[in-house]
């Protein structure tokens, strides 16, 4: 017969454990000597002392669920409680209630820092929404526009409320954006209306301008035709498709009627050479203002130019392209600039243009995060097949991203 302080063989082979409630058999033992049938059954408890070991590291140096911890207890519970093993069986169930212990403290750690968490999310979440509708009602469409875009991005990357605050808090960030956008559209639905009378008004001045151009009435003609520019200019600018086509005409009416006029009162050369000096100074003046630097300062000294333009008269005929040309080139650069000021501040254009871009960046990122896995794979022709995919769209991205800074991003 062999002993230790945890357990012993008898005569028979069989071998007990002792616990506080008395011994408890575990085994038989005939193979060997007594002694060797103890430390057997003393490395399965060593056995269980790894495994209690290894969860203890388990719970402590890991992100393992309270659940999944405490499952792994009970299991190892049972083992203890059903081990065919010798040792000291009551100390791994003390290690065991101590971890049980340690994982409920954890879970209630967790359970207190995600009600902090989600707190936070719902504060930060009224802040987005309180912005969002204050911004709702805003007339600076370019800036609050992007504000509204930087918001849904914050939001995006805050935590799920419960189901029903976090749709009654996105139902209101969500109207606030609706009723933004629905006021851009109608502003630039108003812009457009303003356009389009624009060249309702052009219209009937083009034609009123063609049915004067026949007349001998000089001098009372000459004067309508002044009234009329200055009708023109009164009424705004067209649509860009239609305003030089409606320009041509009406400038071409005008220059009907005067050319006939001038080969009437030829006495007048004299006068319009005169007039051809004088316009060329100004032409030169005009000139001075190319490149446009500064758009405000261009269009009101361009307007003044012309005027004194207005008032100086006609040119001899042989020379009115050539200095109205001149002029015209230079009004054409002031529009140009104009229509580029007005794309670079046109929220939609700069919206296009940013989801162009995120959807290229999208799939830039995507064709790399797919390049990785296949060369981790071993996948060589795989990941060469999907690098000419990524140099292709990385050439699209490259020129999304400089048509975005051109627009001023």
């Amino acid at each position: 017969m062999s002993s230790d302080p945890w357990g012993r063989v008898d005569e028979t082979g069989t071998v007990y454990v002792r616990t506080a409630d008395g011994e408890r058999v575990v085994g038989s033992w005939q193979a060997g000597s007594p002694d060797e049938a103890l430390a057997y059954f003393e490395r399965k408890y060593d056995g269980l002392v790894v495994e209690i070991d290894l969860l203890e590291r388990r719970v402590k140096t890991t992100d393992l669920s309270a659940k999944d911890a405490l499952a792994a207890v009970d299991h190892l519970r049972q083992q203890v409680d059903e081990a065919h093993a010798v040792g000291d069986l009551a100390a791994l169930g003390r290690r065991l209630d101590e971890l049980t212990r340690v994982i409920e403290a954890r879970r209630e750690e967790r359970r207190a820092a995600r009600a902090r968490q989600s707190e936070e999310a719902r504060k930060a979440k009224e802040e987005l929404v309180a912005e969002a509708e204050a911004l709702a009602e805003s007339d600076q469409w370019r800036t609050a526009g992007e504000r509204l875009r930087a918001l849904v991005d914050t939001w995006k990357g805050l935590p799920r409320l419960d189901r029903k605050s976090d749709d009654e808090l996105w139902h209101r960030f969500s109207h606030a954006r609706s009723v933004f956008s629905k006021r851009r559209k109608a502003h630039f639905a108003s812009l457009d209306a303003q356009r389009e009378e624009a060249r309702r008004r052009k219209e009937k001045l083009v034609a009123e301008a063609e049915a004067l151009s026949g007349s001998t009435d000089w001098g009372p003609t000459a004067a309508r035709y002044r009234e009329l520019m200055q009708e023109w200019k009164a009424a705004g600018r067209a649509q860009r498709e239609h305003e030089d086509a409606l320009w041509q005409r009406f400038r071409g009416a005008q220059d009907v009627f005067f050319a006939a006029r001038n080969e009437v009162f030829a006495e007048r050369d004299a006068e319009q050479r005169e007039n051809l000096t004088r316009k060329e100074e100004l032409a030169a003046e005009a000139e001075k203002l190319l490149p446009v630097t500064d758009l405000k300062a261009a269009r009101a000294a361009f307007r003044a130019i012309n005027e004194r333009w207005d008032a100086v008269g006609h040119v001899p005929r042989d020379a009115r392209a050539r200095i109205e040309g001149r002029m015209h080139a230079v009004e054409r650069a002031i529009q140009e600039a104009e229509e580029a000021e007005w794309r670079r501040t046109n929220p939609e254009v700069r919206a296009r243009a940013e989801g162009l871009t995120g959807q290229l960046q999208d799939a830039v990122d995507r064709l790399r995060g797919q390049i990785d896995k296949a060369r981790a794979a071993g996948n060589t022709a795989k990941a060469e097949k999907l690098e000419k995919e990524l140099a292709g769209r990385q050439a699209l991205l490259d020129q999304a991203l400089k048509g975005l800074q051109e627009l001023g991003g």
